[in-house]
């Protein structure tokens, strides 16, 4: 009788548990969001979550929702939405080309100038296209210097708080209003006979840097593939090494991305029959009567933006920064915190204290940046209120299991294509705010700021767990 008794109380214990482990589906979003944090948020991490109901206009849970969190990459939905505020929002990006002086017998007599816009777009085949353009002109002599005109913006090159050993990975450009392919060089290695040498492709092609061919072909004794440089002297020397089985890529940032965009402008004029005795220089455009626009590049916002929400691309996040602060104060010559005062001044037009939060870089990538869950929900719910915004913004969002940072996520769940939302990860700190179509057809938007986890794996299922649940909002 005993024996049953003992295994009775098993089963009623072993119940118990199960009760609490699990949500039930009987029970509140408020009581199931509850018990996912009791249960399954990753060990020793904290999170802070806000939801709001955008179609019936409230609150539907908040956990530590106004405690501050570093955003990571969810930053950029405030650098998205403040510039998206903007009455010239829609304006490109620009980068011209413009000859201060006179033409007179196949030689210009003065300077030629290229006037940086903080195209974080512009690629090799824009760059040909400007050299195109100036070859076409009636000279093929430069008395003067090749200029590169980057007074839009100071000379800082990373932004606050960036992690200086970060370098020279691609995601942390060196920032200037002239950039070339993001600052970037890509290589692409392809595999030759056993123990030989990869063939190595690497774009853009410029004299800027140097290559070290040390790959091995099907070898593997030797290292991993790897694409670096000698990062720590400022150096363009850069090293492909490891083995190579198949195709394979990297890239690194190059040191100094104005340099190395008019170093290749000018070498591939020259290549067009275009010279100057002179190197390159650097110098701002005089407004008189003798600079003549030659052409330009324009950049659609929408792909920038585009680019910034999907990719997480960091540099089109600070040259939206940038632009923005460009647009709100109407001055030529800015900096970062002109576009952070924007920013910030938004957070004021909407009642809140901006010196309650830390803003320090459009991207995210800064140690300082600190938000809460309810401000990212506060600035999701304001770009909701504006159609036009609003349009703009969810289209440039990642979407669940089909593109951007969201592609692999929530395949196989009924929130497949349900969320539209900005992730944010760095070491230490896995977000994710955007929004969410529930069941029943209402617009949600949250945010979820998870810190202090070793395991964004671990982060990650937990966020899905809360969407899930807020796909059933009972």
């Amino acid at each position: 009788m005993k024996r049953f008794v003992w295994i009775g109380s098993l089963l009623l214990l072993s119940l118990a548990v199960a009760g609490q482990s699990a949500p039930s589906d009987t029970t509140t979003l408020h009581a199931r969001l509850d018990t996912l944090i009791k249960y399954h948020l990753p060990q020793g991490s904290m999170v802070g979550i806000s939801v709001y109901d955008l179609t019936d206009d409230r609150a539907l849970y908040a956990h530590h929702a106004d405690k501050l969190s570093r955003p990571a990459s969810t930053m950029k939905l405030l650098t998205a939405i403040t510039a998206l505020m903007q009455p010239a929002a829609e304006e490109p990006f620009r980068t011209e080309v413009w000859y201060h002086g006179t033409i007179a017998r196949d030689t210009l007599h003065g300077d030629l100038y290229v006037v940086g816009g903080f195209d974080p777009e512009f690629d090799e085949t824009a760059l040909d296209s400007l050299v195109d353009a100036v070859a076409r002109l009636p000279f093929s002599v430069i008395t003067g210097q090749v200029m590169g005109d980057v007074s839009m913006k100071d000379s800082l090159y990373w932004g606050t708080g960036w992690i200086w050993d970060d370098t020279p990975a691609a995601f942390q450009p060196y920032l200037s209003p002239l950039m070339l392919n993001k600052g970037v060089v890509d290589v692409i290695a392809t595999p030759t006979r056993r123990d030989s040498a990869a063939l190595l492709k690497v774009t853009p092609a410029s004299t800027y840097y140097t290559v070290e061919n040390e790959t091995r072909s099907h070898t593997p004794s030797a290292e991993a593939f790897r694409v670096s440089r000698n990062w720590l002297q400022h150096g363009n020397a850069i090293r492909v090494s490891g083995n190579v089985n198949g195709t394979q890529s990297g890239s690194v940032n190059i040191y100094s991305s104005q340099h190395f965009f008019m170093h290749t402008f000018q070498e591939r004029l020259r290549s067009k029959g275009v010279g100057s005795g002179h190197r390159y220089g650097f110098g701002e455009l005089p407004a008189d009567s003798l600079a003549v626009l030659v052409t330009r590049h324009e950049t659609p916002m929408q792909t920038v933006l585009h680019e910034m929400m999907k990719e997480s691309d960091n540099l089109n996040a600070e040259a939206m920064l940038c632009r923005l602060g460009a647009q709100a104060t109407g001055k030529k010559h800015i900096s970062a915190e002109d576009g952070l005062k924007a920013i910030r001044d938004l957070i004021a037009q909407m009642g809140d204290n901006p010196k309650h939060y830390r803003l320090a870089d459009g991207c995210g990538l800064s140690q300082y940046d600190h938000l809460t869950p309810d401000l990212l929900v506060a600035f999701l719910r304001l770009a909701y209120s504006r159609t036009d915004l609003f349009q703009k913004l969810y289209k440039s969002l990642p979407v669940s299991g089909i593109d951007g940072t969201l592609k692999h996520r929530f395949k196989g769940t009924p929130l497949y294509r349900n969320v539209h939302a900005k992730t944010g990860t760095i070491t230490g700190i896995c977000c994710l705010a955007g929004y969410l179509q529930a069941a029943n057809g209402h617009e949600i938007a949250f945010a979820i700021m998870n810190q202090n986890q070793l395991s964004g794996a671990a982060a990650r299922r937990f966020q899905d767990q809360v969407c899930e649940e807020l796909f059933n909002p009972r």
